[in-house]
């Protein structure tokens, strides 16, 4: 396992980047100093400290497990979106920049903005949903996300969907792939207070006070600035998940800590931590 420091000043401290080793592509020694190697050190224990001592961890849906719509492209949703409104002479709700904007959750919120708890509000919500719904068959999982939920899970940590995707998606997604059981009931998705959607805190909070437990005891695994922003507003540490760079750097620009590439590193530090007892 790789682990490379990228300055970000910013917030005065540097950002943590967590590679496979697949990612490597030329030895490390002999081309890193003494104090490069204690500063990497140092940051793999502040990792493991973050992954290891988590009660609970706080899972971001789309993205950190799983691509939902790698098959079914958002965009494309958007834009049916978009037409529908058309349709209803209502397209000028939207912005021009909103109106070619390729997240169907963008549109949502700006449509609740303009037409709160109106019954077109709750129609394009429940657009969105089958939309989300038919995405499902085609979804990709995220590489390592199913033994990181099932190891966490049989290590007893407690587990949640904080999402700002319908929960009903999620739960058939997680059904598919036989992890229901890690998360159920905890799974915070959208609700009619759309207001309410990340970077709100407010499904964050809903998972805490459910299970118990304080902030500072948990983890959140986030993919967007905006589950980063949710879990400052919580008081949640934050694990950046970005599978490339372009995404990887969003997240450190916006002052994430800890940022990995891949889940892997995370799924190997919870084997080294559970030690020779591990089947």
């Amino acid at each position: 396992m790789v682990r490379r420091p990228l300055g970000n000043h910013h917030h005065g401290h540097d950002t943590l980047l967590v590679t496979s080793d697949t990612d490597q592509t030329e030895p490390v020694s002999g081309r890193t100093g003494r104090a490069e190697q204690s500063g990497q050190t140092e940051r793999s224990e502040s990792l493991r400290d973050l992954v290891v001592g988590a009660r609970v961890v706080l899972w971001d849906f789309d993205g950190p497990i799983c691509r939902l719509f790698a098959g079914y492209s958002a965009d494309r949703v958007a834009g049916e979106l978009v037409d529908w409104l058309e349709g209803l002479g209502l397209k000028e709700l939207l912005t021009q920049e909103e109106q070619v904007h390729p997240d169907p959750h963008v549109l949502l919120g700006a449509v609740n903005r303009r037409r709160h708890r109106s019954d077109l509000v709750a129609d394009f919500e429940e657009r969105l949903t089958r939309e989300e719904l038919r995405a499902v068959a085609t979804a990709w999982p995220t590489a390592y996300a199913d033994p990181l939920i099932r190891t966490w899970s049989a290590l007893d940590v407690g587990l949640a969907i904080t999402t700002n995707n319908s929960p009903r998606v999620v739960s058939e997604y997680l059904a598919t792939r036989g992890l229901l059981d890690c998360f159920a009931p905890h799974i915070y998705g959208r609700t009619q207070e759309l207001h309410l959607l990340k970077p709100d805190p407010y499904c964050l909070n809903r998972a805490l006070n459910a299970m118990g437990v304080a902030p500072a005891q948990a983890l959140m695994v986030g993919d967007t600035t905006s589950d980063l922003t949710a879990a400052r507003r919580a008081g949640v540490p934050f694990l950046g998940y970005g599978h490339n760079e372009r995404k990887a750097k969003i997240l450190q620009d916006a002052g994430a800590e800890m940022v990995v590439h891949s889940l892997e590193p995370v799924l190997r530090l919870l084997w080294e931590a559970a030690g020779p007892a591990r089947t």
